[in-house]
């Protein structure tokens, strides 16, 4: 059996968010995690931006319309909003990484999870364990 996410802060790096509002499989998983209260789902001014703007990509063939509900019934509702505390460099391999590690360490997420080896190189930062979809979904017993 899994260990309960009621509640559970987590950190969801932006292809993780994108596939889970928009494709099916494991990801969409983490959808009905959120919006069933098993998990909040943390974000920064600057990864929410982040998220936007690639909706916005022409290969997900969203329209401002579609990109505007999205925001508003699937994510706004479901997400925290924190404020960064302590701007972090240099701690992953890829520096645009970093604002989901501050994200993570403002919020006191328990989770980041992500398919960024660049993040998963790193294991834990601080108190939060950086992991898979798949690592999660078989924590939350969702497997």
């Amino acid at each position: 059996m899994g260990q309960e996410l009621t509640s559970l802060r987590v950190v969801l790096d932006t292809n993780v968010l994108v596939s889970a509002l928009l494709f099916s499989g494991r990801a969409g998983m983490l959808r009905d995690m959120w919006n069933n209260c098993r998990i909040i789902t943390l974000v920064s001014k600057e990864t929410f931006a982040e998220f936007r703007r690639v909706l916005s990509y022409p290969k997900f063939k969203l329209s401002q319309r579609e990109i505007r509900a999205i925001l508003n019934e699937e994510i706004l509702p479901y997400v925290e909003v924190v404020e960064i505390t302590e701007q972090l460099t240099g701690i992953s391999r890829d520096p645009h990484d970093d604002m989901f590690l501050a994200v993570a360490a403002s919020g006191g997420a328990r989770y980041l999870v992500t398919g960024d080896q660049d993040l998963l190189v790193l294991m834990n930062y601080g108190n939060t364990q950086i992991i898979t979809v798949s690592e999660f979904l078989s924590l939350a017993g969702d497997n």
